[in-house]
């Protein structure tokens, strides 16, 4: 590590001071760990091994999530030809960034990330090297507040043309009683047709009792977990039209597309069902 090089962040009064909760753990910092990531806190460490302890499989879940958010970006850039990219809950930086996927393919492409996390804020500085032909930017902002993160987000992306919404391991954070269909709905619909909606969703219907125990453990942290149905995880899509091969287990979202380093697959299956949708 040189001079100039951020090291990891330490829970320090400085970190209080700026509004980051090192009481509580807080899921992109859990995420960070599963990741192996350095930027995060003992308490998020801390249940990170709880889960892990209960799930050996959590790690690979996070990272095969990880792999998603780049096949569709890929995608989306590639063969859906979209150049302007919504990133709600983007997480702590892990690089390659969702922006470096997609101007990797389209150098004009614009991309706005958004997360609630002021650990993510300290580190945006890492999201906004964008090329000279796109644009990339950062919004503090949380995904119940739809209606802000649009508003933000117009000053960088041009809302009357295609945007793709990605929400990827983000909305099993939002209960239903916190209006989780209606924030999707929102965005959706202040969007023009060709807008895509990217979405991934922890399902109890691969390993009940596992993800129930996932459920108590975040629960005991303070944080709520809502595991849904492949039935409840496609509400989020209606009125959509699915790109083949359609809501699926989301390692079963376009394999072809892996990239070398990613997750290789195992004999159990990530519980968690995946699309990219269009609006007609």
């Amino acid at each position: 590590m040189t001079a100039t090089e951020p090291g990891p962040l330490q829970p320090t009064a400085d970190g209080l001071r700026a509004g980051i909760d090192t009481s509580r753990p807080h899921p992109a910092r859990v995420y960070d760990w599963f990741l192996g990531g350095k930027d995060n806190y003992p308490v998020d460490e801390a249940l990170g091994r709880q889960i892990m302890s209960l799930d050996q499989s959590a790690q690979h879940v996070a990272r095969g999530n990880r792999a998603f958010m780049r096949r569709a970006t890929a995608w989306l850039a590639a063969e859906a030809g979209i150049r302007q990219f919504l990133d709600i809950g983007s997480g702590i930086p892990t690089a390659p960034n969702l922006h470096q996927i997609a101007q990797a393919y389209a150098p004009d492409a614009r991309v706005v990330y958004a997360d609630n996390d002021p650990v993510v804020l300290a580190h945006s500085a890492a999201l906004l090297h964008s090329t000279p032909e796109g644009a990339v930017d950062y919004l503090q902002a949380d995904v119940r507040s739809p209606r802000r993160i649009l508003d933000l987000a117009s000053a960088t992306l041009d809302l009357s043309r295609p945007v793709a919404v990605s929400l990827v391991a983000l909305m099993h954070f939002v209960p239903d009683e916190d209006g989780a269909y209606a924030i999707v709905r929102h965005l959706v619909d202040a969007l023009p047709s060709g807008s895509h909606l990217v979405l991934s969703q922890l399902t109890p219907e691969l390993d009940p009792v596992g993800v129930q125990r996932g459920v108590a453990m975040y629960a005991k942290g303070g944080v709520a977990l809502a595991p849904r149905t492949r039935a409840e995880t496609a509400r989020f899509f209606e009125g959509l039209l699915p790109a083949a091969p359609g809501l699926v287990l989301l390692e079963d979202w376009h394999p072809e597309l892996a990239a070398e380093g990613d997750e290789p697959r195992t004999a159990t299956p990530v519980p968690l069902y995946a699309a990219v949708a269009r609006k007609p």
